[in-house]
Order: C-alpha cells, then structure tokens, then sequence
C-alpha cells in the first residue's frame, strides 16, 4: 500500500483513507459478518487427516488488493503467452516431441514424470486444446517485478473463493465500491461455459457438459458444487456414468444422457479404472475409450500434469521461446534444480537461505523454507536431499509484496500471492481481471496455501484513468493553494 518513502501509492489511497476513518470495532464488525455469510453459504475446505476438516472456513480478509488496470494488462499479456506455450508443449510431448529431440528439455524429466501419460502419446484431444483451466500462480516483488511461482494446468481450484469473496465484498463495502471503477469478476461462469462448449468433439450445438467430482469428502467438494450451480451443468459422480458404444452417458430420471464435455476435478489415474487404477471407484470404466475415440472432451485433458511440474517449470523460457519464438513477458523465479550435482553442491550449502520444493508438491507440503527452518529441519531435508535430488527445486526466498491486513490487534501488513484463472476454448482465451489473492496471515510467513494457515482477499482491478483524474485535481489544489498564498504575502 506504501512506497519505499512510506507515501501511500495513489491506488489505494482512498482504502487508506476510509482505514483511517473507520473505527477497529466496525472493522471487526464487517468481519464477523463476512464469516457468518460465509458459513451460511457452506464454503467449506478440508485438510486430509484431521477431525474438524469439515468445519474449517479458509480465513477472508476484508481489505481488499488492488491493482491498476495499467499493471494488470501486462500481467494478462504474459498470461496468455504462457498458457498458449503451455498447450504447444503439452501438443509436441504427446505427438512428435521436437522438444525432446531438440535437446532443449532432457528426454528423462517428461518421459520418467510420474504425470507423464503414455496413454497419451499420439492420442489427439479435440481442437488440440489440452488446458482449457488454467490458475497461474503469480507474485509481486517490487514496483513493476513481477514472477510466475508456478503453474496449475491439471485441476487448479480456487475460483469459488474468488467468486464468493467478491459477493461478500458488494454486499459489506458498497460504500467502497461506489468510490472505485472495479474489473468486474462474476462474469466468470459464463465465460467458463462458453469455453467448455466450444470445445465439444463434434461443435457446441447441444452440447451437454458435467461436472465430475470425486465426491462429498473431498477437500474442494464445495467448488465442484457450486460450479456446476453456477455453470446450470449437472455435478456427477462416477457412479453416475457409463461408457456404451465407446460414448460417455449420465444416468438421469429421463434416461441415458449423452456427455460431450466432462470437467474433471479428479486426477488422472482415478479416471479409468480399465487403463489406470484398477480398484478406482471414483472414475469410470471405459472413458479413456470414449476419450480417445473422439467422443468426449475432457477438461483439462489426460496428462497435463507433465507441464506443471516444477522442473519443468525451471524450462519455462525455453519452452515459450521454442514454440512461440518469443521472449517469456513473465519472469521466472531463479530456481536451482537439485538433479543437477553443481546445482545440488550449492543448495546444501545454502540451506538456510533458499526455499526448497518436491517438483510434484503442492498445497505448501513437502517443502523447506530456509530462514523460518529450525537447524534440525534443515539437517532433515539435507537428508532428503541427498538421497533423492531429483525430486527438489530451490529458489531464493523473493521479498515478496505486502498487502494490508486486518486483525483484531490492528492493521498489519501479510504476504500475498496472486492466482489469476485463464480459460481456453476455440473461442479464444480470456483472462478474468483480478483472481484469487491468497495471503499468509502468519507474522512474515510466506506460506499463502489455505492447508497451511493461509487466507484470501479480494481482487480489484481498477481503472487507471481515476487515478490520473485525482492526481491532477491534487496537483491543480496545490498549485492554486500555492498562488492563494503568494498573492496573500504580496498583499501583505
């Protein structure tokens, strides 16, 4: 919210203003109120392995982050870049493996990827897209720093909370609103919709989509709900499904249903239980048969996961440049990977200062933060390290942006991240203004994962032109003021 001469940035200066004027206990006020929409509404996440999982809200933020709309059209630039490379990779890795061959990409980090499909290899997905949903995780480091943390092209989640936080945001704050030009986000599902049918095998006329979740205890159960409520398409479980003729039906009370588009929030070896794990109960016996008979789109499509892998996330740059013949608009963290001996020798000696990751992790697990690690934990994962190199990444630990934060104990700044959501269709690709900002409300954490204590804000995305106004008529205020006061001295 400030710049480094602690000026408040001309963006949030009227946030800052209504901070200032608005009392501790109307703020708790607001909050309270937040959780209890939010409880109403049943967002809900569970953490695998523990009692109350059920029960636990992900913590809301009632201030939100704001970005102008200058800075987010070159974020959304960079976006659209890599997501098209992202699907230019997943198309050759599958088909011809120029890249391979190339040597830009060793052959064993695809081949030997545990996300790797060979189910897949010289199987075509309809229209060529295989990232229909993608969530790019983004963090801020400075004025104009911006730096891609990682990709989620296999089932990224998130967006229900996007969606609800800015409900609850209109509902609490219109008082904000009505003082700021905000992108809106709600158009998302429509969006998502017209790009899922678009993407159906034989054309969109008719085309019947589902939703497939693994079920009520999974920890995102509350997305695929309200999703498939918000999209008007049927929420289905594999049990609800049937493969006959090599097509994909739903079993509804009018009969069999033809599905030409099935979104899938289950992972690729849960689909089929005939191709991948056999005592799968979650999947449906048969669809990778309609799948590869060119009867079903399934988003994202099977494999994708090869591309989101950290290590080949370190490839990024090359990858855009490959298939593209551009220069990445999006940074890269510097990143060592471990498979690397002289990568691996300077890693274990500066433990302490780098951020280490299981290339295949996610949610904030299996991963070492040097400066908030205890000597025994580093000893650990040096152990870790040491016997399986392959399977880390390091990277400096970014000063990353700061956002304010509101606790019982006052305002305070918390580090923030930036998932923004990019939908693919035959009918382009579009970025929805804002997404998901996750924020660790831990003292000078930099874990923002909701499984690890992180919480969530929401995003605006502003115009620029208010500001430009603002700016003026203050620069205007002071000239005139400094006129008043030199025609008064001359006066006197």
């Amino acid at each position: 919210m400030t710049l480094d001469d602690g000026n408040v940035r001309p963006v949030y200066g009227k946030i800052a203003r209504w901070l200032e004027a608005t009392p501790m206990e109307l703020l708790s006020s607001r909050r309270a109120q937040a959780e209890l929409l939010f409880r109403r509404m049943g967002i809900t996440f569970a953490v695998y392995g523990e009692k109350d999982a059920g029960e636990r809200l992900i913590p809301f933020d009632i201030i939100p982050r704001i970005m102008l709309r200058s800075e987010w059209t070159r974020l959304e630039a960079g976006l659209l870049q890599r997501v098209k490379a992202l699907n230019a990779f997943l198309k050759d890795v599958y088909g011809a493996q120029e890249i391979i061959k190339s040597g830009k990409i060793p052959a064993d980090l695809i081949l030997n990827n545990p996300e790797f499909r060979p189910e897949m290899v010289g199987r075509p997905v309809p229209h060529d897209i295989y990232v229909q949903i993608a969530g790019i995780d983004i963090v801020r480091t400075g004025e104009d720093d911006f730096y891609v943390l990682e990709d989620n092209v296999r089932t990224p989640s998130g967006v229900s909370y996007m969606l609800e936080n800015r409900e609850v945001m209109m509902r609490l704050m219109p008082d904000l609103f009505a003082e700021h030009r905000v992108a809106p986000v709600e158009n998302y599902p429509d969006v998502l919709l017209a790009a899922l049918r678009s993407v159906a095998p034989h054309g969109e006329e008719q085309a019947t989509i589902a939703l497939l979740t693994p079920g009520r205890f999974n920890s995102a159960y509350y997305e695929h709900s309200f999703l498939a409520d918000k999209l008007g398409v049927e929420l289905v479980e594999g049990r609800d499904l049937f493969v006959e003729s090599d097509k994909l039906y739903m079993r509804t009370t009018q009969g069999p249903r033809q599905v030409n588009v099935l979104y899938r929030r289950i992972d690729d070896k849960f689909l089929d239980p005939e191709v991948f794990h056999p005592d799968s109960v979650l999947g449906v016996p048969g669809l990778m048969r309609a799948y590869h008979a060119g009867n079903v789109t399934l988003a994202n499509a099977v494999g994708t996961g090869v591309a989101d892998d950290k290590a080949i996330y370190t490839y990024m740059p090359e990858i855009i440049a490959f298939y593209l013949g551009e220069k990445a608009l999006l940074k890269n963290v510097p990143t060592w990977r471990c498979r690397e001996p002289e990568a691996l020798r300077h890693v274990l000696a500066n433990l302490g200062d780098l951020v280490v990751k299981e290339v295949n992790g996610s949610g904030g697990y299996g991963m070492l933060v040097g400066p908030r690690a205890t000597k025994a934990q580093i000893e650990a994962f040096a152990g870790k390290l040491a016997k399986d190199p392959n399977n880390f990444i390091a990277q400096p630990t970014l000063a990353l942006s700061t956002t304010p934060t509101f606790f019982d104990t006052g305002i305070a700044p918390r580090h923030v991240d930036l998932r923004p959501f990019i939908l693919t269709g035959t009918n382009g690709v579009r970025v929805v203004p804002g997404g998901l900002t996750r924020v660790a409300l831990i003292e000078n954490s930099l874990v923002v994962n909701s499984s690890q204590g992180g919480g969530t804000k929401d995003t605006w995305v502003v115009d620029d032109a208010i500001f430009e106004r603002q700016q003026s008529f203050q620069s205007q205020s002071q000239s005139q003021s400094q006129g008043f006061q030199g025609q008064s001295q001359m006066q006197s």
